[in-house]
């Protein structure tokens, strides 16, 4: 099982479910207020302008952009399958525009990305009016793209969606050596799929090659230098952009950031860590009430959530008509998709509660907006591109061995998660492309100063991420926010807001880290 899923697709997924909470923060920082932002046009270039001899022909594209719905428009970008071989099969990107809204004051384009990886650039855009405040709206065009692999661009297909319901409800921490096989047979399979079904795609969804793609579509979109925003996985593509194209990073906002050097042990640690603390705010603030319905005390509260996925393991629970069972694995995914915000926190309530008492309908909808599958069946392909990605990006999967050894280390971290995430290390081992990908510091050395946003309790990409991101970056700013959930711009603190905006919209950087 891998966490490492953006929290932009767990709210578009659950606002259906609850309205969001809007919580106004006021911290001390001396950013500009209400009035609006001084701004000037950012510089414009000709595309080919810097770009490799062999690829005049991609960087010369010009994009045809077409109405595609309400005050949004919609156009793709063409790219090569493979950078070493510029002339040969070529992939398609969807891009989605909305553009600014005072055409007088526009200064360019904001390109932005979600996360993931494996999450829709295109639908993130397309919601801007909820993602980016109004003083971004009105100056930039904000610009979506899709992935290479990923949903309206050239997908990767992996498996069914039946095989995709074996996958996310099988057992996520196999025990016995018949549970270990099944698992790694899983495993397997879901690369073997992919490699049958899409080809040698598998083999070019890195983030080098879509952080390529990003400097093509800076110059198409006629920017000399790229404006960015990417959160949670998005700051991995954005900082590998700034690291192999320094002099072409504009102002890029890095939020919910990866720390690129960690290794598979310290990533799954750390991780672990972030959902467990994140977890345990959540019965600290259930505790809080006269009637929490966890008991009295936190560690009861949290030995009793342990108690249900113990349960679970042993006896899947019915729920309501549909004909999936709530599996331990599928109820892990229920509860950490709330933890990515904590105004989601009365759903986990509802749905604990609910499975406590025996019904895991409310647990099992969680889960589904947490892995993207509808009523009936996947709405997309975020799954896919997850796994895909991630298994291309890191080192190959550890030995069964080497993740018992480290077993002990992630569990301490995290009693409620730990394990799981101990079974996830060897999940890419049988991957069938072999990279010899090695994790390493992003450092960008003389581009334009970066920000980086971090969150002090932030469950999927801990604070400390943000912090070694911002020292691996020679210009690299820290913005601290002190507050639960994943990533911090919109999260309700006025402090965080105001520095991404003073920085994108002005160029205004801060003289030091800022806490918020």
């Amino acid at each position: 099982m891998s966490p490492r899923r953006t929290p932009r697709s767990v709210a578009s997924a659950l606002l259906a479910l609850l309205a969001l909470i809007g919580v106004s923060v006021l911290a001390g920082c001396s950013f500009l207020g209400d009035e609006d932002l001084p701004s000037e046009p950012l510089p414009e270039v000709e595309a080919t302008d810097g770009a490799p001899a062999p690829l005049l022909e991609v960087y010369d594209q010009q994009l045809s952009w077409r109405e595609c719905r309400a005050d949004r428009e919609c156009a793709e970008l063409q790219v090569p399958l493979d950078y070493a071989d510029p002339g040969g099969e070529q992939i398609t990107l969807a891009l989605l525009r909305v553009p600014a809204e005072d055409a007088d004051r526009r200064i360019g384009s904001l390109v932005v990305n979600p996360g993931g990886p494996g999450v829709s650039g295109v639908t993130y855009a397309a919601d801007a009016d909820t993602y980016f405040g109004e003083e971004l709206r009105e100056v930039f065009d904000i610009v979506g793209f899709d992935p290479r692999g990923v949903a309206e661009s050239t997908p990767v297909d992996c498996r069914t969606d039946a095989e995709l319901d074996a996958y996310i409800g099988a057992d996520p921490d196999p025990e016995t050596r018949a549970e270990l096989r099944e698992a790694r047979a899983l495993f397997a399979a879901f690369g073997e799929g992919c490699l049958e079904r899409s080809g040698d795609l598998t083999r070019h969804v890195s983030t080098e090659e879509v952080a390529r793609d990003l400097d093509v579509l800076r110059a198409v979109l006629g920017q000399e230098k790229l404006t960015y925003f990417g959160a949670s996985y998005g700051t991995f593509i954005g900082a590998t952009y700034a690291d192999l194209f320094p002099e072409r990073v504009g102002r890029l906002v890095l939020d919910g950031a990866i720390d690129p050097t960690v290794g598979p042990v310290e990533q799954a640690t750390v991780q672990a860590r972030g959902f467990e603390t994140a977890l345990t705010a959540y019965v600290e603030d259930c505790m809080a009430e006269d009637d929490c319905y966890l008991g009295s005390d936190v560690e009861e509260g949290l030995e009793r959530i342990r108690g249900l996925l113990d349960d679970l393991d042993a006896e899947p629970l019915p729920a309501g008509d549909d004909d999936r069972l709530l599996t331990e694995g599928r109820a892990i995914y229920g509860i950490w998709a709330p933890l990515y915000d904590e105004s989601y926190w009365g759903l986990l309530d509802s749905a604990v509660s609910a499975a406590l008492d025996g019904d895991g309908t409310d647990l099992l909808r969680l889960s589904d907006a947490y892995t993207s599958r509808g009523p009936s069946g996947y709405v997309n392909n975020s799954l896919e591109a997850l796994v895909a990605v991630n298994c291309l990006d890191r080192p190959q999967g550890l030995s069964p061995r080497e993740a018992r050894a480290a077993a002990p280390q992630i569990e301490k971290a995290s009693p409620t998660f730990g394990r799981v995430f101990a079974v996830g290390l060897t999940g890419c081992r049988d991957w069938p492309v072999q990279t010899g990908n090695e994790p390493g510091p992003l450092t960008a050395r003389g581009a334009d100063p970066i920000l980086v946003v971090g969150t002090t309790r932030d469950p999927a990409t801990p604070l400390v991420w943000a912090e070694a991101l911002a020292d691996q970056l020679t210009s690299g700013v820290l913005v601290r926010r002190d507050g639960d959930g994943h990533t911090g711009y919109r999260a309700g603190n006025e402090c965080v807001d105001s520095a991404v905006e003073s920085y994108l919209v002005s160029g205004d950087v801060p003289g030091g880290t800022v806490e918020c």
